[in-house]
């Protein structure tokens, strides 16, 4: 609720500080307001039009879409705020005399479409601004009511102010004001910094720097009056992930340099392009320095020529499995000092284990441990396990039995990067019986001994070493490229900026 209702007595205020302005203007040249209202209405009819359409059409999207939008908007959000509050910092003092220029450009025309246009462009910029940062701030609360609630107060309160200063009811310190809200939203946007990055990785955008780095739960514990604050607030989740701590960091500090900085103490003109280049030299030195040196230690990667063992149905030991290298692996089986080769045919892909694996299957070929024609009624107890299947009774089908057999299941492995994850043979037979005593044929499932399995423990172990391995080398893209690159590009920023100010410094240089 704090974090929209300060968006909704900002924003308002500049809208009514815009409008009241122009209505000033317009009374002391005996003008009517008329038109300048059709504009503010039709400005703030289309305004409440972009939110609410954003909010349904991110609403009606599937989860992983709805993460997109969520993401897209946290962006925009983001740089309009920034802009919000570089644009006030720099032009709050000529506003006025802007608007008055305009203002008078469009009675000198009479032209009322141009005064009315005026008041609507001026009033639409702000209320888009308002209406996409309310979006994003809606998504991010954890109570939307409030938040509602929030932006209400704050606009009507604002519009309340606004009408005061046009009455010359009160008076109020503009650069406080817009100061100390600039640096709350600063904060706030921060944290949209977070949660856009956050979204982006639920959306599958973003997969580098998903390393945990504190818990801050023993701070605001899940559903507490500082997790409001933190997370509803500030956009700060319990369990901030590295690569949204380094945003929130180098979008937090810059920014809440320029707003706070004190006026008396920034660079004058001489002084600016010099610092500028400094700055520059700096970040393209840490670039540098990032890129050299910044590559992390990666945990060796697991070797697909590692066996892995398997298990009987029974928990029993019965041998090792491997994968022969290439395109088309062949799985070897070694089992009493035997080695057995079987085929491998891809299905794609498919989650296993917490992990994307390619699915890979092959057949188990003839056999069970049994396979004589004829079986007596002994044989036929112990593939049973000890019992007689029912319906047959030693007296009644005394045996021996015709056997036909007929081999089923197959083998299945998940492969992860040319690593076995996990494997499962599900052999076995149905086993057809005639004679002995039988009026008809009888079919029954035998399990064979040639069934196996790889332990869930080494399975875990297997996952567990993959996401160590695509985590360090995740870590390196980030810290060894990406803010390397982040830090180039604002150092040509600053070159540009730089070489920019030089030339107007030189342009309104006197003559020597």
């Amino acid at each position: 609720m704090l974090a929209t209702f300060v968006i909704g007595l900002r924003e308002g205020l500049e809208a009514a500080l815009i409008v009241g302005m122009i209505a000033a203007f317009l009374r002391r040249n005996g003008s009517s307001l008329k038109p300048m209202w059709l504009g503010v209405g039709a400005a703030i009819l289309l305004s409440a039009m972009v939110g609410i359409t954003l909010e349904v059409v991110s609403a009606a999207m599937p989860q992983q879409q709805q993460e997109a939008m969520e993401t897209i908007i946290g962006v925009a959000a983001v740089v309009i705020v920034t802009f919000m509050v570089l644009w006030m910092s720099k032009n709050a003092r000529t506003m006025k005399s802007v608007l008055e220029t305009h203002a008078g450009s469009a009675l000198k025309g009479g032209s009322i479409l141009a005064l009315a246009g005026m008041a609507f462009l001026a009033v639409l910029r702000e209320g888009v601004e308002t209406a996409v940062f309310m979006v994003a701030a809606f998504q991010s609360s954890l109570d939307p009511l409030a938040a509602g609630g929030g932006a209400v107060l704050g606009l009507a309160i604002a519009a309340g102010i606004g009408f005061l200063l046009f009455r010359g009811a009160i008076k109020i310190n503009l650069a406080k004001f817009f100061t100390v809200t600039g640096a709350f939203l600063v904060f706030v946007a921060a944290g949209l910094v977070m949660k856009s990055l956050r979204t982006a990785h639920e959306a599958g955008w973003l997969n580098i720097g998903q390393d945990a780095t504190v818990s801050l739960a023993w701070l605001a514990p899940n559903g507490s009056a500082r997790a409001a604050i933190l997370t509803g607030v500030f956009g700060i989740p319990n369990d901030p992930r590295a690569v949204e701590l380094l945003g929130w960091a180098l979008y937090l500090i810059p920014m809440l340099a320029f707003v706070l900085w004190p006026r008396a103490w920034r660079p004058n003109a001489v002084r600016l392009p010099r610092i500028q280049f400094a700055a520059a030299a700096t970040l393209g030195a840490a670039a540098i320095a990032l890129a050299v040196f910044a590559p992390l230690t990666v945990p060796a990667a697991p070797s697909a020529t590692t066996t892995t063992p398997v298990l009987t149905s029974n928990n029993q030991a019965f041998g090792t499995l491997r994968l022969t290298p290439g395109a088309d692996p062949n799985l070897l089986v070694s089992a009493d000092g035997a080695e057995t080769s079987h085929i491998l045919t891809s299905h794609g892909a498919q989650s296993h284990a917490g992990r994307s694996a390619t699915v890979y299957t092959a057949d188990v070929g003839t056999g069970t441990a049994q396979e004589p024609d004829n079986l007596s009624i002994t044989d036929l107890a112990a593939l049973n396990g000890g019992r007689l299947p029912v319906g047959i009774s030693s007296s009644s089908n005394p045996g021996p039995f015709a056997a036909d057999w007929h081999p089923q299941g197959e083998i299945t492995v998940w492969v992860v990067d040319g690593v076995i994850l996990d494997a499962v043979n599900t052999q076995g037979a149905t086993l057809t019986l005639s004679g002995g005593g039988l009026a008809t044929s009888r079919t029954m499932a035998v399990a064979s001994d040639g069934a196996w399995r790889v332990p869930d423990g080494h399975v875990h172990s297997v996952a567990t070493e993959l996401s160590a391995y695509d985590s360090a080398r995740t870590e390196i893209v980030l810290w060894s490229v990406y803010l390397p690159l982040v830090f180039t590009l604002a150092a040509f920023a600053l070159v540009r900026a730089g070489r920019r100010n030089r030339r107007q410094l030189l342009a309104t240089a006197p003559s020597p």
